[in-house]
């Protein structure tokens, strides 16, 4: 049984960055796909980034994303990272590790196993 533990998040300015961690344990040879998914209130959890665990390290991001956000994993601590930079309001939001047994893997259904969240807070 795979676990996954988020860590990271806060409250930061618009402009600001974040870097969110999200730590596996318990079978994640099994792993092929760690990504990033967030739910803002009133919202679908809607996808945000993926990167394949293989020596390939392919990623995929959303558009709203993309040329802001950086997803990328450190093998040795079966770790995958969020990096987060030009943070805008609209970008505050619980965000959630996921992980999948194959790639690619881009929507919700697609991801096995979860991580508790974490809130992402950005003020205008």
């Amino acid at each position: 049984q795979v676990q996954l533990v988020n860590s990271g998040g806060g409250l930061v300015p618009a402009g600001g960055s974040l870097r969110l961690d999200c730590a596996a344990s318990g079978g994640a040879n099994s792993i092929n796909t760690m990504g990033w998914f967030r739910q803002a209130p009133g919202k679908e959890r809607e996808f945000v980034a993926a990167i394949a665990w293989d020596n390939s390290k392919s990623t995929r991001y959303a558009a709203s994303v993309k040329g802001r956000f950086t997803i990328s994993r450190e093998d040795a601590k079966n770790t995958a990272f969020l990096q987060m930079n030009s943070l805008k309001p609209e970008d505050t939001a619980v965000y959630y590790c996921a992980a999948a047994a194959f790639w690619p893997a881009v929507r919700r259904v697609d991801y096995r196993y979860w991580g508790q969240g974490t809130q992402v807070a950005v003020s205008s």
